[in-house]
């Protein structure tokens, strides 16, 4: 089985991840934590930590590790330098890790609107941070997919979405579906080096990864 790193494990979205995966026959979760009290909890889930910090030297955290998914993050809801130093330079630092450990691909959680950080004033730093990063994995010579959903909820999943390089509305999509998106996404040659847009829709999400596979 192929050993996934999460970053944002303990998040609303890396905990979903990380039951998806913690349920195939093809990965194994590893949850990349920051504080030693964080470890029970995957513990009790049979689930293997890294400790490990975004704002520090991250060449541990991706030893052993064949793929990566980035799914921490401020949500725009902390501070700027906060902010920055997480969605920017945490993400960059983890990019670079993963880079000299050859890992295979880096799934990045991004966000709606990073394309255009300035068409929303109020999370205008949180999405130029997204964008940095993104801008950085493309750039980094990694197999990557980058999934830039729109505003998260904490519905039950449907498991039927709209994708699309630019999908020019607004809209939502459950943590769960994003979640699903994020895991399928680990699949070669699935979404290889794609960036793309997901809302709620009427597709299943495997058909609509197939489909932006071959756009």
């Amino acid at each position: 089985m192929e050993k996934i790193l999460i970053a944002g494990a303990t998040g609303s979205t890396g905990k979903r991840i990380i039951e998806i995966l913690n349920s195939s026959t093809s990965f194994e979760p590893i949850a990349l934590i920051r504080k030693e009290e964080q470890k029970e909890v995957f513990e009790d889930m049979g689930v293997t930590t890294v400790m490990g910090d975004l704002e520090k030297d991250l060449d541990h955290t991706v030893k052993g590790i064949d793929r990566v998914i980035f799914a921490a993050g401020s949500g725009g809801n902390t501070g700027e330098d906060k902010t920055i130093a997480v969605d920017q330079e945490g993400a960059k630092r983890l990019i670079d890790a993963a880079k000299k450990a050859n890992i295979k691909k880096f799934i990045m959680l991004s966000a709606m609107g990073a394309d255009n950080p300035s068409s929303n004033e109020d999370l205008k730093t949180y999405l130029e941070a997204k964008a940095n990063a993104d801008d950085y994995l493309r750039e980094s010579g990694l197999d990557y997919t980058i999934v830039r959903p729109g505003a998260l909820t904490d519905d039950l999943g449907l498991a039927k979405v709209k994708l699309g390089e630019k999908l020019n509305e607004r809209g939502e999509i459950s943590r769960d579906d994003v979640a699903f998106l994020l895991v399928m996404s680990l699949a070669d040659p699935l979404v290889k080096n794609k960036t793309f847009e997901a809302l709620e829709g009427r597709e299943p999400i495997k058909n609509a990864l197939i489909d932006m596979s071959q756009a």
